[in-house]
């Protein structure tokens, strides 16, 4: 079997396509003939080694595959070889074969192309858990998305519309802001020539003062102080990412005269069963949002698929501002 090992920590240079162990599923797991793998911001830090995979969880990137299932593990009931899924991984999914949790296992639905599915698992438990299931997402709020023309920020972009809120995002061109446009968003700010703190707080929130009743930001540090001016009073900012850096001042008064709060969540951490599971999160998106994406009310949006032979070239895809959606590896017909 081929997978992507790391040959040290540095450039995408560094990844190399080569022989790998084979896994096989233990009780409670399925093992994956992969189709294609999903790239994530997560897998370049794990490459640059700034963010090792969790105890137990594979060495090889990749969080995130869709498939074909060859084999199930004892105690597996849902699930039968030959079902077309896709599945959350703490890592492994750079590779001709993986094993997945069966909890974290979702059906591809009908209207979704297979390799295409590869690019919706990460998206979809991290803007569902994050937008609805910690920030109370719901009809009739402003709900503001940095990197509105990032995988995180297309998939955000529609589920927020489908939910019923008001969509303002940033993104740095007036190109992906009509892209973002065409998705639902509403409030379109460049944030290399705008200030979107002063554009959002002159909108109105859903509770009919200025501002956001949520924000989803990517940014961290760097936004920390501007995201608790942005937001509407009783808002919600909620930080998944840290492009901007790790540390930053933050004014109390500020979020207290508010009524604010912030949560900070990290996906790939949760356990794989219980309370604030990755089960549970997948359980409540094949539930509430899988539904859509049978519709079509909701889509993949994918910017390239790339052969993982070439995953270096997909990796400097992610940081070209020209990227648009999620860029997935491409692993087998």
């Amino acid at each position: 079997m081929r997978g992507i090992r790391l040959n040290g920590f540095g450039g995408p240079e560094v990844m190399e396509w080569t022989e790998v162990p084979e896994p096989s599923p233990g009780a409670g797991e399925v093992l994956i003939d992969v189709a294609a793998a999903g790239v994530n911001r997560a897998d370049l830090m794990q490459r640059q080694g700034f963010y090792p995979p969790p105890p137990g969880a594979s060495e090889l990137p990749g969080l995130e595959v869709s498939g074909v299932i060859a084999e199930v593990g004892a105690g597996v009931e849902d699930w039968r070889a030959g079902d077309r899924v896709c599945a959350l991984l703490s890592g492994g999914g750079y590779a001709e074969r993986v094993v997945a949790p069966a909890g974290q296992v979702l059906p591809v639905p009908g209207n979704v192309e297979l390799t295409a599915a590869a690019g919706l698992p990460e998206v979809a438990a991290t803007v569902w858990s994050n937008l609805v299931m910690t920030a109370g997402l719901d009809a009739g709020q402003l709900v503001l998305i940095h990197g509105g023309g990032s995988g995180i920020g297309t998939h955000a972009i529609q589920v927020a519309v489908q939910r019923g809120a008001r969509v303002a995002v940033t993104a740095g061109s007036d190109a992906k802001l009509k892209r973002c446009a065409e998705l639902g968003a509403s409030v379109l700010i460049n944030y290399r020539e705008q200030d979107f703190v002063e554009i959002v707080r002159a909108q109105e929130s859903g509770a009919g003062g200025p501002g956001a009743d949520i924000i989803l930001d990517n940014m961290g540090a760097a936004y920390l102080a501007r995201n608790v001016e942005a937001l509407a009073d009783h808002g919600r900012l909620v930080v998944i990412g840290m492009q901007g850096g790790v540390t930053g001042e933050l004014n109390l008064a500020a979020l207290l005269g508010k009524w604010g709060t912030i949560h900070a969540n990290n996906l790939r951490k949760r356990p794989a069963v219980g309370a604030n599971s990755k089960a549970e999160v997948i359980a409540e998106v094949r539930r509430r949002l899988w539904p859509l994406l049978a519709a079509e009310d909701i889509a993949p949006v994918i910017h390239a698929e790339v052969p993982i032979a070439d995953a270096a070239r997909a990796h400097r895809m992610l940081d070209d501002s020209g990227t648009f959606g999620k860029v997935v590896l491409r692993v087998a017909d």
